[in-house]
């Protein structure tokens, strides 16, 4: 159980075996390591408790064994990919969603996943439009554009996280978990990161498709997959009325409009209007050679702003308030240092246990700075300025 855990974390924290010799300070070489996780040896007490410090660990978490089950669906990759980083995102892929579901359970408990794995057949590319019709349904989205495709997804439990570094090499993945008694706890979706909104609102639904859809032999399950995003993200009545049911042509400055409209590429856009006949192959082929001449292939005009998961700082966040979380673990499950201020502000506790003129101070201090704030927002309201959320 050590050896495989020692290998499943290095992996889920980008490391290489030189990498966390060196991250150890040297007391071990990286051939010791490969022992450690073959099983060969075992580290001293001394050498255990560094392993644990470089790898952001308490030492009885590399003897712990997890509760849950984590399976890749599907993983959609260049074979230009190498193998150890191909094992580095599975790795944190698997570590990622187990810690997820954990920290899901301190305050969700038995709340049931409302995701029909594999329920949906799809035996030709029309079945994987109406399964995205029927999830839609499901879920009582109607057939309105989705604001916020990573928020849906969270309010449905499904967790959505990115992969760093991998460039164009990676394109997501998704995974489901599950408890010793094989009960579905959880699902992720996971897209690379630094791309484009619109890019990376389709990925996400893509990797969706890939968990609700169950395809039949002989179908192309990418193909699949990238019609049930298309059909999700732009259902086929609403596009019908924002562009009529038959075009000859369309202008560049109409498809950047529908783009902020569905959240959609233009390039995806081209394509979902071939799928539905509103666009003819050559008026296809004839727009995708202009936007190859324009050369937006990889970088579009009109890029969206990029989503946002929130429900890991969120959940860490009242974790914390609530004492159930140690502020380290935080930090690592968050992967940034909570300010000093935020602490104090949040933490009850540790502020009942100040000298009462501390108390005092601390209370001044938030009173002034809230009122400087509302004060900024006052102003700035009267001069009809600026944007009040980025405050």
């Amino acid at each position: 159980m050590f050896a495989e855990r020692l290998k499943q974390l290095r992996l889920a924290r980008g490391l290489t075996l030189d990498a966390l010799a060196e991250k150890m300070g040297g007391v071990v070489t990286k051939q010791a390591l490969s022992k450690y996780e073959k099983g060969v040896t075992s580290p001293s007490p001394a050498v255990l408790t560094r392993l644990a410090e470089a790898l952001c660990v308490k030492s009885a978490e590399l003897f712990r064994e997890s509760t849950v089950k984590v399976e890749l669906v599907a993983y959609r990759k260049s074979a230009a990919l190498l193998k150890r980083d191909q094992e580095m995102i599975e790795s944190f892929v698997k570590e990622s969603l187990a810690e997820r579901i954990r920290l899901q359970s301190l305050f969700q408990g038995q709340s049931k996943l409302n995701l029909p794995v594999k329920k949906f057949r799809v035996e030709s590319l029309e079945d994987a439009e109406k399964a995205a019709e029927a999830l839609r349904k499901k879920w009582n989205l109607g057939e309105a554009p989705i604001a916020n495709v990573i928020a849906l997804l969270e309010d449905q439990l499904v967790h959505v996280f990115e992969v760093d570094g991998t460039s164009e090499k990676f394109d997501g993945i998704s995974a489901l978990a599950f408890d010793e008694k094989g009960v579905l706890k959880g699902a992720a979706v996971v897209s690379r990161n630094m791309i484009a909104g619109e890019r990376q609102r389709l990925n996400i639904v893509h990797e969706l498709g890939h968990v609700v859809l169950d395809v039949a032999e002989g179908i192309d399950e990418e193909k699949a997959a990238f019609r049930f995003a298309g059909a999700f993200l732009t259902p086929a009545s609403i596009l019908v009325r924002e562009v009529g049911r038959s075009r000859t042509s369309i202008q560049l400055r109409e498809l950047l409009l529908v783009k902020k409209i569905f959240g959609m590429s233009i390039q995806a856009l081209l394509f979902r209007l071939r799928d539905l006949g509103i666009i003819t192959e050559s008026t296809y082929k004839w727009s995708c050679i202009q936007v190859n001449r324009m050369g937006m292939r990889k970088k579009e005009a009109g890029e969206l702003p990029r989503e946002e998961p929130q429900w890991l700082k969120r959940t860490v966040l009242r974790a914390i308030s609530e004492g159930v979380l140690p502020r380290d673990e935080a930090e690592r499950l968050l992967g940034e240092p909570l300010e000093e201020e935020h602490r104090q502000f949040f933490d009850r506790r540790a502020f009942m246990k100040l000298p009462v003129e501390e108390r005092r101070r601390v209370l001044e201090e938030q009173a002034k700075a809230l009122q400087k704030h509302y004060e900024q927002l006052t102003k700035q309201e009267e001069h009809g300025g600026g944007d009040f959320f980025e405050h």
